[in-house]
């Protein structure tokens, strides 16, 4: 039977998530105090000590892993801003972002494939990423992101500067790249309001190359949204893990964090130590599972680091095999120029077929390890766990056959205590409904949330909830993590269903 999921698993996650992040329910209490570990971290085991055991457990062990990243290596990524809005159009995107009082804005320029749309679209990061050409010629469009608009480089970390920090202070702590990877992620919420007639949100990937590869990287590691990340040579900072980047000979820890100001004000501290860190980057790549994940490197280099890009490759692999998500991650060194970021032809063929798996839904093989012995890490070298055999259970999402309608919201109703609403993704055959619970104007201990399917709809598997039934009449509960909201505060959960979409008027009542 777990093999039968886990074939299943890597059959379907091969799209991205309906949320930018689906465990914004679960508690995370980040210690207070941190032990050396020479060895890489298990991305198993939670911060209690305990080790999960199931796929859909993986969900809350994602949100430790990214609040961990958050506090000692990249800084805060905010929740979605309170107002974003935008326009997209054949040539131009742009974004505008109002929160707490501030407001900036940006623009992207927009480059079409032949064909009718609407398109899948690859953010490319300055400019600079994998080949453009290639990506068009695969049917995608491509959002040139300049990330400078959203934080400069050449700024103090005191007076950093940019859409991200006329936001959120000159002086904040978040470093470069989680400002863009918020950049990023503001270009998606633009293209989900725009209605997909242009391009679409659903089948978004993002790609850059040397500082640019770091930031494509978090972006994709942040943001479940994205279906498919393409990082190349993005050295210190970027994919190698931190903890061997001292004894590679790659740029030292201290010298990427004093160039720009890429990484979060906190990892200061961590670059004579790293592995004083209770995370390294191949947690980061485990956070992009089972999404598509594709790495390009150059073993010429030593200062890239690649040896120790795969071994980041290498041990969140292990993360991809445990959810069943094996085929969707691919790491390439094996290459003959050794040109900094250089257009190589051994890349083209992997490069059209993720993009085909990825973002047009159709079958291509992608995935595995195709590294230089020129730069070839040994994970056995860095790890001191072993990968545990995940029971079932977690949100998947099939590729969609035809191009999908706008979501639609239906508006939360009064409930007695809480109130939910649902969002729908919809393709031909099946939906995801994201359900957001607001507490109302007390604490809620739970919550329980009714609704009832379409005709003909049932659901194959649901998460961040219990269900009562897979048909008809539908009650789901809170689980452990997610049940106790502060006033106004909410929570979400999410299905998958087969059968045709229609509006849902859920009813909460507080438990």
């Amino acid at each position: 039977m777990i093999l039968k999921i886990a074939v299943l698993v890597a059959a379907l996650a091969i799209t991205a998530a309906p949320v930018e992040n689906e465990g914004t329910g679960c508690p995370v209490s980040v210690p207070a105090t941190l032990t050396s570990n020479a060895k890489l971290p298990d991305p198993f085991r939670r911060i209690d000590g305990s080790r999960i055991t199931t796929t859909g457990e993986w969900t809350c062990r994602r949100e430790e892993i990214k609040k961990l990243s958050e506090r000692y290596v990249y800084g805060e990524k905010p929740t979605r801003p309170q107002s974003v809005t935008g326009t997209v159009t054949a040539s131009a995107i742009t974004v505008n972002v109002a929160d707490q009082g501030r407001s900036s804005n940006f623009s992207a320029r927009v480059e079409l494939p032949g064909g009718t749309g609407p398109f899948p679209a690859v953010v490319v990061y300055g400019g600079f990423g994998a080949d453009t050409a290639a990506i068009k010629a695969a049917g995608a469009a491509v959002i040139n992101y300049d990330p400078y608009t959203v934080g400069r480089e050449g700024t103090p970390r005191n007076n950093k500067q940019g859409a991200f920090y006329s936001v959120y202070g000159s002086s904040s702590p978040t470093g470069l790249l989680m400002a863009w990877s918020w950049g990023v992620s503001r270009i998606i919420d633009v293209l989900e309001q725009s209605g997909g007639t242009i391009l679409r949100a659903d089948a978004t990937g993002v790609t850059g190359c040397s500082r640019f590869g770091k930031g494509a990287f978090v972006a994709g590691a942040f943001d479940q949204r994205i279906a498919l990340t393409m990082p190349i040579e993005s050295g210190s900072a970027g994919v190698p893990i931190f903890r061997g980047i001292p004894g590679e000979g790659a740029q030292s820890l201290s010298s990427a964090y004093g160039e720009q100001p890429w990484l979060g004000d906190a990892f200061g501290s961590f670059t004579s130590d790293p592995s004083r860190l209770p995370v390294d980057t191949h947690e980061m790549v485990a956070m992009v599972a089972p999404r598509g994940l594709f790495i390009m490197d150059n073993p010429h280099i030593a200062n890239l680091g690649p040896r120790s890009a795969s071994v980041a490759a290498l041990a969140g692999a292990e993360v991809y095999k445990a959810v069943g998500a094996t085929e969707n991650i691919t790491y390439w060194s094996d290459v003959q120029d050794g040109t900094h970021c250089a257009s190589r032809p051994e890349w083209r063929a992997p490069l059209t077929a993720n993009l085909q798996k990825f973002l047009r839904g159709t079958a291509a093989t992608t995935g595995g390890m195709r590294i230089s012995s020129k730069a070839q890490g040994r994970l056995a070298d860095w790890i001191d766990w072993t990968t545990p055999t995940l029971g079932g259970g977690g949100p998947t999402t099939p590729p969609p056959t035809t191009t999908p309608p706008p979501p639609t919201t239906t508006p939360p109703p009064t409930g007695a205590g809480c109130s939910a609403s649902v969002t729908l993704n919809s393709w031909s055959g099946g939906f995801v409904a994201t359900v957001r619970v607001t507490a109302g104007a007390a604490a809620l201990t739970g919550w329980n949330v009714g609704l009832t399917l379409p005709a003909g709809a049932t659901i194959a598997n649901a998460w961040n909830a219990n269900r009562s039934a897979t048909s008809g009449a539908v009650q789901f509960t809170n689980v452990a993590y997610n049940g106790a909201l502060p006033p106004g505060g909410a929570t979400e959960f999410g299905f998958q269903a087969t059968g045709n979409s229609a509006a849902m008027t859920p009813t909460c009542t507080a438990t």
